[in-house]
Protein backbone atom coordinates (compact mmCIF):
# COMPACT_ATOMS: atom_id res chain seq x y z
CA UNK A 1 0.00 0.00 0.00
CA UNK A 2 2.35 2.66 -1.25
CA UNK A 3 1.33 6.30 -1.36
CA UNK A 4 0.21 7.56 -4.74
CA UNK A 5 1.96 10.45 -6.45
CA UNK A 6 -0.05 13.68 -6.25
CA UNK A 7 0.50 16.12 -9.12
CA UNK A 8 -0.44 19.79 -9.36
CA UNK A 9 -2.04 19.89 -12.80
CA UNK A 10 -3.63 22.57 -14.95
CA UNK A 11 -7.05 22.45 -16.56
CA UNK A 12 -6.11 22.79 -20.23
CA UNK A 13 -9.75 22.82 -21.32
CA UNK A 14 -13.20 22.49 -19.80
CA UNK A 15 -16.35 21.89 -21.81
CA UNK A 16 -19.89 20.81 -21.05
CA UNK A 17 -21.67 17.74 -22.37
CA UNK A 18 -25.39 17.05 -22.11
CA UNK A 19 -26.87 15.97 -18.80
CA UNK A 20 -24.80 18.32 -16.65
CA UNK A 21 -21.47 16.65 -17.44
CA UNK A 22 -18.26 18.70 -17.36
CA UNK A 23 -15.34 17.29 -19.35
CA UNK A 24 -11.91 18.35 -18.13
CA UNK A 25 -8.60 17.92 -19.92
CA UNK A 26 -5.71 18.04 -17.44
CA UNK A 27 -2.06 18.68 -18.25
CA UNK A 28 1.06 19.01 -16.15
CA UNK A 29 2.69 22.45 -16.40
CA UNK A 30 6.22 20.98 -16.42
CA UNK A 31 5.98 17.36 -17.57
CA UNK A 32 5.18 16.39 -21.14
CA UNK A 33 4.74 12.71 -20.21
CA UNK A 34 2.35 11.68 -17.44
CA UNK A 35 2.31 8.38 -15.51
CA UNK A 36 0.96 5.64 -17.75
CA UNK A 37 -2.48 4.18 -17.29
CA UNK A 38 -4.72 1.52 -18.76
CA UNK A 39 -8.38 1.67 -19.80
CA UNK A 40 -10.63 1.42 -16.75
CA UNK A 41 -8.23 3.37 -14.52
CA UNK A 42 -9.25 6.27 -12.32
CA UNK A 43 -7.51 9.17 -10.61
CA UNK A 44 -8.14 10.81 -7.27
CA UNK A 45 -9.08 14.48 -7.37
CA UNK A 46 -8.15 16.18 -4.08
CA UNK A 47 -10.37 19.08 -3.10
CA UNK A 48 -9.28 22.08 -0.98
CA UNK A 49 -11.31 20.92 2.02
CA UNK A 50 -9.50 17.58 2.10
CA UNK A 51 -12.20 15.58 0.32
CA UNK A 52 -11.07 13.06 -2.27
CA UNK A 53 -13.13 11.98 -5.24
CA UNK A 54 -12.42 9.32 -7.86
CA UNK A 55 -13.04 9.85 -11.56
CA UNK A 56 -12.41 7.43 -14.43
CA UNK A 57 -9.95 8.44 -17.11
CA UNK A 58 -11.91 8.65 -20.35
CA UNK A 59 -9.39 9.62 -22.97
CA UNK A 60 -6.94 7.68 -25.10
CA UNK A 61 -4.66 5.58 -22.87
CA UNK A 62 -1.97 5.86 -25.52
CA UNK A 63 -1.80 9.64 -25.14
CA UNK A 64 0.30 10.33 -22.04
CA UNK A 65 0.43 14.09 -22.57
CA UNK A 66 -2.90 14.61 -20.78
CA UNK A 67 -5.64 13.08 -18.65
CA UNK A 68 -9.34 13.50 -19.37
CA UNK A 69 -12.12 13.09 -16.81
CA UNK A 70 -15.86 13.75 -16.90
CA UNK A 71 -17.84 14.89 -13.86
CA UNK A 72 -21.62 14.92 -13.63
CA UNK A 73 -22.99 17.65 -11.39
CA UNK A 74 -24.96 16.07 -8.55
CA UNK A 75 -26.99 18.66 -6.68
CA UNK A 76 -27.78 16.19 -3.89
CA UNK A 77 -24.36 14.54 -3.81
CA UNK A 78 -21.52 14.88 -1.31
CA UNK A 79 -20.35 18.21 -2.71
CA UNK A 80 -17.38 17.18 -4.84
CA UNK A 81 -19.05 17.45 -8.24
CA UNK A 82 -20.50 20.87 -7.46
CA UNK A 83 -17.05 22.12 -6.47
CA UNK A 84 -15.59 20.80 -9.73
CA UNK A 85 -18.26 22.53 -11.82
CA UNK A 86 -17.98 25.80 -9.91
CA UNK A 87 -14.19 26.02 -9.71
CA UNK A 88 -12.38 23.95 -12.33
CA UNK A 89 -12.47 26.17 -15.39
CA UNK A 90 -9.79 26.46 -18.06
CA UNK A 91 -6.51 27.53 -16.46
CA UNK A 92 -7.42 26.42 -12.92
CA UNK A 93 -5.16 24.15 -10.86
CA UNK A 94 -6.16 20.69 -9.70
CA UNK A 95 -4.39 18.20 -7.42
CA UNK A 96 -4.56 14.82 -9.12
CA UNK A 97 -3.16 11.43 -8.16
CA UNK A 98 -1.34 8.95 -10.34
CA UNK A 99 -3.83 6.51 -11.89
CA UNK A 100 -5.01 3.28 -10.30
CA UNK A 101 -6.95 0.52 -12.09
CA UNK A 102 -9.50 -1.80 -10.48
CA UNK A 103 -11.61 -2.30 -13.61
CA UNK A 104 -9.33 -3.49 -16.35
CA UNK A 105 -9.80 -4.99 -19.77
CA UNK A 106 -8.82 -8.65 -19.99
CA UNK A 107 -6.24 -9.01 -22.72
CA UNK A 108 -7.04 -12.68 -23.27
CA UNK A 109 -10.71 -11.98 -24.09
CA UNK A 110 -11.91 -12.88 -27.55
CA UNK A 111 -14.90 -10.53 -27.27
CA UNK A 112 -15.98 -7.74 -24.91
CA UNK A 113 -19.54 -6.84 -23.90
CA UNK A 114 -19.88 -3.44 -22.20
CA UNK A 115 -22.97 -2.19 -20.33
CA UNK A 116 -23.00 1.44 -19.16
CA UNK A 117 -25.56 3.52 -17.31
CA UNK A 118 -25.41 7.31 -17.12
CA UNK A 119 -22.02 8.67 -16.10
CA UNK A 120 -20.88 5.03 -15.89
CA UNK A 121 -20.01 5.42 -19.58
CA UNK A 122 -16.69 7.08 -18.69
CA UNK A 123 -14.42 4.03 -18.32
CA UNK A 124 -15.82 2.57 -21.52
CA UNK A 125 -14.79 5.63 -23.53
CA UNK A 126 -11.18 4.55 -23.03
CA UNK A 127 -11.94 0.85 -23.39
CA UNK A 128 -13.62 1.09 -26.80
CA UNK A 129 -10.66 3.06 -28.15
CA UNK A 130 -8.29 0.38 -26.88
CA UNK A 131 -10.19 -2.59 -28.30
CA UNK A 132 -10.57 -0.89 -31.65
CA UNK A 133 -6.77 -0.73 -31.86
CA UNK A 134 -6.45 -4.45 -31.15
CA UNK A 135 -9.35 -5.40 -33.41
CA UNK A 136 -11.09 -7.40 -30.66
CA UNK A 137 -14.87 -7.55 -31.28
CA UNK A 138 -17.06 -5.66 -28.81
CA UNK A 139 -20.59 -4.46 -28.16
CA UNK A 140 -21.61 -1.52 -25.98
CA UNK A 141 -25.06 -0.95 -24.48
CA UNK A 142 -25.44 2.62 -23.16
CA UNK A 143 -28.44 3.39 -20.95
CA UNK A 144 -29.30 7.03 -20.29
CA UNK A 145 -32.20 9.19 -19.19
CA UNK A 146 -31.54 11.42 -22.21
CA UNK A 147 -32.47 10.98 -25.84
CA UNK A 148 -29.02 12.36 -26.72
CA UNK A 149 -26.71 11.29 -23.90
CA UNK A 150 -23.22 12.61 -23.10
CA UNK A 151 -20.54 11.60 -25.62
CA UNK A 152 -23.18 10.60 -28.20
CA UNK A 153 -21.16 11.72 -31.23
CA UNK A 154 -17.86 10.45 -29.84
CA UNK A 155 -19.29 6.99 -29.27
CA UNK A 156 -20.78 6.87 -32.74
CA UNK A 157 -17.36 7.78 -34.15
CA UNK A 158 -15.44 5.19 -32.15
CA UNK A 159 -18.03 2.39 -32.08
CA UNK A 160 -20.08 2.64 -35.26
CA UNK A 161 -22.73 -0.06 -35.09
CA UNK A 162 -20.99 -1.53 -32.04
CA UNK A 163 -22.96 0.76 -29.73
CA UNK A 164 -26.67 0.52 -28.94
CA UNK A 165 -28.30 3.43 -27.14
CA UNK A 166 -31.10 2.87 -24.63
CA UNK A 167 -32.62 6.33 -23.99
CA UNK A 168 -35.34 6.60 -21.35
CA UNK A 169 -36.86 9.67 -23.03
CA UNK A 170 -37.67 10.91 -26.51
CA UNK A 171 -39.44 9.22 -29.41
CA UNK A 172 -36.90 6.40 -29.58
CA UNK A 173 -37.01 5.55 -25.89
CA UNK A 174 -36.32 1.93 -24.99
CA UNK A 175 -35.42 0.14 -21.79
CA UNK A 176 -32.40 -2.14 -21.45
CA UNK A 177 -33.47 -5.60 -20.33
CA UNK A 178 -30.47 -7.48 -19.00
CA UNK A 179 -32.13 -10.88 -19.46
CA UNK A 180 -33.20 -10.18 -23.04
CA UNK A 181 -30.38 -7.94 -24.27
CA UNK A 182 -27.28 -9.64 -22.87
CA UNK A 183 -25.85 -12.33 -25.14
CA UNK A 184 -25.50 -15.90 -24.01
CA UNK A 185 -22.15 -16.62 -22.34
CA UNK A 186 -19.55 -17.80 -24.82
CA UNK A 187 -15.99 -18.97 -24.49
CA UNK A 188 -13.61 -16.02 -24.32
CA UNK A 189 -16.33 -13.37 -23.91
CA UNK A 190 -16.00 -10.97 -20.97
CA UNK A 191 -18.82 -8.80 -19.62
CA UNK A 192 -18.23 -5.40 -17.99
CA UNK A 193 -20.80 -3.15 -16.30
CA UNK A 194 -20.64 0.31 -14.72
CA UNK A 195 -23.59 2.44 -13.69
CA UNK A 196 -26.23 2.98 -11.01
CA UNK A 197 -27.12 0.18 -8.63
CA UNK A 198 -30.41 -0.69 -10.32
CA UNK A 199 -28.58 -1.44 -13.56
CA UNK A 200 -25.63 -3.27 -12.04
CA UNK A 201 -27.88 -5.49 -9.93
CA UNK A 202 -30.01 -6.44 -12.93
CA UNK A 203 -26.88 -7.30 -14.91
CA UNK A 204 -25.47 -9.26 -11.98
CA UNK A 205 -28.61 -11.41 -11.76
CA UNK A 206 -28.86 -11.92 -15.51
CA UNK A 207 -25.16 -12.82 -15.74
CA UNK A 208 -25.34 -15.47 -13.00
CA UNK A 209 -25.03 -18.12 -15.73
CA UNK A 210 -21.73 -16.62 -16.93
CA UNK A 211 -18.34 -17.82 -15.61
CA UNK A 212 -17.74 -15.73 -12.50
CA UNK A 213 -14.28 -14.61 -13.57
CA UNK A 214 -15.64 -13.32 -16.89
CA UNK A 215 -18.00 -10.75 -15.33
CA UNK A 216 -16.64 -7.44 -14.04
CA UNK A 217 -18.26 -4.48 -12.30
CA UNK A 218 -17.22 -1.00 -11.33
CA UNK A 219 -19.59 0.41 -8.74
CA UNK A 220 -20.16 3.94 -7.47
CA UNK A 221 -20.72 2.60 -3.97
CA UNK A 222 -20.78 -0.83 -2.33
CA UNK A 223 -24.12 -2.57 -2.11
CA UNK A 224 -26.00 -1.53 1.03
CA UNK A 225 -26.93 -4.35 3.39
CA UNK A 226 -29.53 -3.04 5.80
CA UNK A 227 -29.27 -6.22 7.89
CA UNK A 228 -25.52 -5.97 8.47
CA UNK A 229 -24.58 -5.34 12.12
CA UNK A 230 -20.86 -4.66 12.68
CA UNK A 231 -19.22 -6.60 15.50
CA UNK A 232 -15.83 -6.14 17.16
CA UNK A 233 -12.91 -8.26 16.00
CA UNK A 234 -9.19 -8.70 16.57
CA UNK A 235 -6.17 -8.03 14.37
CA UNK A 236 -2.72 -9.58 14.53
CA UNK A 237 0.15 -7.98 12.61
CA UNK A 238 1.98 -10.83 10.87
CA UNK A 239 5.43 -9.21 10.90
CA UNK A 240 5.51 -8.35 14.62
CA UNK A 241 2.78 -10.35 16.37
CA UNK A 242 1.20 -7.12 17.65
CA UNK A 243 -2.49 -7.56 18.51
CA UNK A 244 -5.13 -4.85 18.13
CA UNK A 245 -8.83 -4.64 18.97
CA UNK A 246 -11.31 -3.17 16.47
CA UNK A 247 -14.52 -2.00 18.17
CA UNK A 248 -17.86 -2.36 16.41
CA UNK A 249 -18.01 1.39 15.67
CA UNK A 250 -14.49 1.66 14.21
CA UNK A 251 -12.86 0.36 11.03
CA UNK A 252 -9.65 -1.63 10.82
CA UNK A 253 -8.15 1.32 8.95
CA UNK A 254 -8.90 3.71 11.82
CA UNK A 255 -7.45 1.38 14.48
CA UNK A 256 -4.29 0.69 12.49
CA UNK A 257 -3.70 4.40 12.01
CA UNK A 258 -4.19 5.01 15.71
CA UNK A 259 -1.51 2.35 16.29
CA UNK A 260 0.94 4.29 14.14
CA UNK A 261 0.63 2.56 10.79
CA UNK A 262 0.86 4.90 7.80
CA UNK A 263 -1.72 3.57 5.36
CA UNK A 264 -3.07 4.88 2.07
CA UNK A 265 -6.78 5.51 1.66
CA UNK A 266 -9.04 7.62 -0.49
CA UNK A 267 -12.79 7.06 -0.66
CA UNK A 268 -13.08 5.03 2.59
CA UNK A 269 -16.28 3.58 1.11
CA UNK A 270 -14.82 0.41 -0.36
CA UNK A 271 -14.88 1.50 -4.00
CA UNK A 272 -11.42 2.88 -4.84
CA UNK A 273 -9.01 0.12 -3.78
CA UNK A 274 -6.50 2.41 -2.07
CA UNK A 275 -6.45 0.63 1.31
CA UNK A 276 -6.16 -2.93 -0.01
CA UNK A 277 -4.23 -5.20 2.34
CA UNK A 278 -3.25 -8.86 2.38
CA UNK A 279 -4.31 -11.25 5.13
CA UNK A 280 -3.04 -14.69 6.09
CA UNK A 281 -5.88 -16.23 8.03
CA UNK A 282 -9.31 -15.40 9.39
CA UNK A 283 -12.90 -15.27 8.19
CA UNK A 284 -13.08 -11.88 6.47
CA UNK A 285 -16.44 -10.17 5.91
CA UNK A 286 -15.89 -8.47 2.56
CA UNK A 287 -17.97 -5.31 2.13
CA UNK A 288 -16.08 -3.62 -0.72
CA UNK A 289 -17.05 -3.22 -4.38
CA UNK A 290 -13.55 -3.77 -5.80
CA UNK A 291 -12.04 -7.18 -5.13
CA UNK A 292 -12.77 -10.17 -7.33
CA UNK A 293 -13.86 -13.45 -5.71
CA UNK A 294 -10.36 -14.85 -6.25
CA UNK A 295 -8.66 -11.79 -4.75
CA UNK A 296 -10.87 -12.04 -1.66
CA UNK A 297 -9.13 -15.27 -0.73
CA UNK A 298 -6.20 -13.30 0.68
CA UNK A 299 -6.93 -9.57 0.18
CA UNK A 300 -9.30 -7.18 1.98
CA UNK A 301 -10.19 -3.49 2.09
CA UNK A 302 -9.40 -2.08 5.51
CA UNK A 303 -11.89 0.79 5.32
CA UNK A 304 -15.07 -1.30 5.19
CA UNK A 305 -14.31 -5.00 5.53
CA UNK A 306 -14.30 -6.77 8.87
CA UNK A 307 -13.68 -10.24 10.27
CA UNK A 308 -15.44 -12.83 12.34
CA UNK A 309 -13.44 -13.06 15.52
CA UNK A 310 -9.89 -12.47 14.30
CA UNK A 311 -7.73 -11.84 11.23
CA UNK A 312 -3.95 -11.80 10.65
CA UNK A 313 -2.89 -8.95 8.40
CA UNK A 314 0.11 -9.09 6.09
CA UNK A 315 1.68 -5.90 7.47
Amino acid sequence: MTARIIMKMRVASARDESGGVRVLTLKHPLRDVLPEWEPGAHVDLRLPDGKIRQYSLCGDAGDRSQYRIAVKREENGRGGSKWVHDNLHSGAEAHVSAPRCNFRLHASAKRHVFVAGGIGITPFLAMVQAVRKTGTPFKLAYCSSLARPPFFEELQRHCGDGVTFYPASGPGRRRFDAFADLPEPAEGTHLYCCGPQRLTESVRVAASRWPQDHVHFELFQPAFDENFVPEPFGITIASTGQRLHVPADKSALEILRQAGFVLSSSCELGVCGSCECGYRDGAVIHRDAVLSPNARQDRMMLCVSRARGHVTLDL
